[in-house]
């Protein structure tokens, strides 16, 4: 996958490791020389595009033509919305992400201007506090399909109603499937027959219906 990163501050640089780390191809761009000299001891050099992101002509350059997708994390908003916009609508490009730095910009960042997913520090950190205080222990790992599913972990205590219960027998949601059980540090995969035991330490791929149904019964019984 060729990833095309917009912006080399703190976001972009981290998100460029990260993506070098996992084996995809990835170009940084940015044009600040400050932002440059710490980027070129952070990040291989042959990775780093010297341009302004903002204008066409580097983006161009730079290979937007062949990217699968770009990533918008300048520190500026405005320029953002312009670097996606121009990626979908000039070249289509398949994945398009973009920063929000101030959340009351966050109505704009839509898919008719651009942008397949927004990502606001902001909205992220409160969503993170609202879901730990309404499920308890159960930990959100991964968000799957723009937030229509979630991979969920929880660990079973002494007395929750699923303890001795078949997995056939639960009457799990249909969008719901328990799809690994860690148990004395072992990974095992979970069959109709199989039951929870306590301690184990339950992995799940549900919507919202299923975490709510998932908590109810992984929890101690009245």
């Amino acid at each position: 996958m060729f990833v095309i990163v917009a912006g080399g501050g703190r976001v972009g640089a981290q998100l460029t490791t990260l993506l070098l780390q996992a084996g995809h191809k990835t170009r940084l761009i940015e044009n600040r020389p400050q932002i440059l000299e710490r980027l070129h001891l952070e990040i291989p050099t042959e990775v780093i595009f010297v341009g302004d992101p903002t204008l066409p002509s580097v983006l161009d350059e730079a290979g937007l033509a062949r990217a699968d997708v770009v990533a918008a994390t300048m520190p500026d908003d405005a320029h953002n919305l312009a670097i996606s916009s121009f990626a979908r609508f000039h070249y289509n490009v398949r994945r398009v992400i973009a920063r929000i730095n101030n959340p009351q910009n966050s109505w704009l960042f839509t898919p008719e201007m651009g942008v397949d997913v927004a990502l606001s520090q902001a909205d992220l950190i409160a969503s993170i506090i609202q879901e730990e205080m309404s499920l308890g222990d159960m930990m959100t790992l991964l968000k799957l399909r723009r937030g229509k599913y979630s991979l969920v972990e929880e660990k079973i205590p002494q007395g929750a109603q699923a303890i001795g219960v078949a997995i056939k027998d639960m009457g799990l949601p249909d969008d719901c499937v328990i799809a690994a059980i860690i148990r004395d540090g072992n990974v095992q995969v979970p069959r109709g027959i199989t039951t929870f035991e306590a301690e184990d330490e339950v992995l799940a791929i549900t919507d919202e219906n299923g975490r709510e149904y998932l908590q109810k019964i992984f929890t101690k019984s009245p």
